[in-house]
């Protein structure tokens, strides 16, 4: 049976939509910058357009992404890096947990409104599940994390130390320049969706180009795009 295209209702490209996604995900952009930036390439739309094509189609390129490379990386995630970072959803405060392995790659983003125990534990089991086992947990000091991992019978497998979540620490900052251009939160449910599909596309498209040549970052940059182009051809 042949697998019918997802944009078969809109008479906008395909390319148009993959490009527009793209730019609002990848990028510290707000959907007005978005729309200008398309009016000068040609394409005009509103920024209503560029809002429903995310909300329609950026869950379905994070979740086509996320299934292709967990089932490539998932016998190499032997250290993982466990952290939360305080994000505001119309005034109160809530915690955007990260789990990020020890190549930089955003295994899970959760968010929860506790900092407690359940909350951590609850967080745990959810990547565990997806992503499968790991041989070492690093958190910093916060107890819960080692109330969870003590609950699950794997506390011996936690490390904490001075300087050793970094990684998790810096995963945060991407996120950081998106929530400030998207002047921030209405919903929970808002944030958990985009922290998903943006920790997705970040993975992607990151190539650590400080550790490679010139060479292999542009052709592991070209990888990434033929590999979002084809995530769902028309």
């Amino acid at each position: 049976m042949t697998k019918r295209s997802p944009f078969r209702y809109f008479k906008t490209s395909p390319e148009i939509i993959r490009l527009a996604v793209m730019m609002y995900i990848r990028f510290p952009l707000s959907l007005r910058n978005v729309e200008d930036l398309l009016h000068e390439r040609g394409v005009d739309i509103c920024h209503e357009t560029v809002r429903f094509w995310w909300h329609r189609f950026g869950p379905m390129f994070a979740a086509e992404i996320r299934k292709r490379r967990v089932e490539r990386m998932q016998s190499s995630r032997a250290r993982w890096h466990l952290d939360e970072m305080f994000v505001r959803v119309n005034g109160e405060r809530h915690y955007l947990r990260r789990a990020v392995d020890h190549e930089g790659e955003v295994l899970e983003s959760f968010v929860t409104n506790r900092r407690d125990k359940n909350a951590a534990l609850k967080f745990l089991k959810k990547s565990l599940k997806r992503h499968g086992r790991a041989d070492e947990f690093v958190t910093d000091r916060l107890r819960s994390y080692g109330a969870a991992l003590g609950e699950m019978g794997i506390r011996d497998r936690q490390q904490t130390g001075r300087w050793m979540n970094n990684g998790a620490e810096n995963s945060h900052l991407p996120f950081r320049r998106r929530e400030r251009a998207m002047l921030r939160f209405r919903q929970m449910r808002s944030l958990q969706k985009f922290a998903s599909v943006h920790a997705s596309v970040l993975n992607l498209f990151n190539s650590e180009r400080s550790l490679s040549s010139r060479q292999n970052f542009k052709l592991n940059r070209a990888a990434a795009l033929a590999e979002w182009r084809g995530l769902c051809a028309a």
